[in-house]
């Protein structure tokens, strides 16, 4: 199951995360997870919100430059060595992972990550092929 990541292209200035907070936050829309990378000159902020298609909208509204993308979340054991079979999957199945990052979400002795993977149909068919399920929109609590 695919899930939407807003990735949100930033200028390199200080301010630039809190006033985005602040936008998200006054629209009442929930982060699941958040991640940034950054080179000299701009960042690149990846969300996951319970509200993808507002979010969107929102940020649009405020000047934001941003794109869609889908990535695959699962579930790892949340322990020592959890996500370790995981991504001894992906490297027997010969798929390269462009970035991975976690959710803040945590329940029943599960973490959840999420995977931006070279071929995606071939990730879910793997994992799903080891008894392990790509996670729903629906289970994250996030409007489809």
């Amino acid at each position: 199951m695919t899930i939407h990541q807003i990735s949100v292209f930033l200028e390199n200035r200080a301010g630039q995360l809190a006033e985005i907070t602040r936008i998200l936050a006054d629209a009442a829309i929930d982060m699941r997870a958040i991640s940034i990378a950054e080179t000299a000159d701009y960042g690149v902020l990846r969300l996951i919100v319970d509200q993808p298609q507002k979010t969107t909208s929102t940020l649009l509204e405020h000047g934001f430059i941003l794109s869609m993308t889908p990535v695959t979340v699962v579930a790892v054991p949340d322990e020592p060595g959890g996500l370790a079979p995981v991504l001894q999957l992906v490297a027997e199945g010969n798929i390269d992972i462009e970035y991975m990052y976690s959710l803040f979400t945590h329940t029943d002795g599960k973490a959840y990550m999420v995977f931006r993977v070279s071929d995606d149909e071939k990730f879910t068919a793997l994992l799903a092929g080891h008894g392990i399920e790509a996670v729903t929109s629906r289970e994250l609590g996030i409007e489809a």
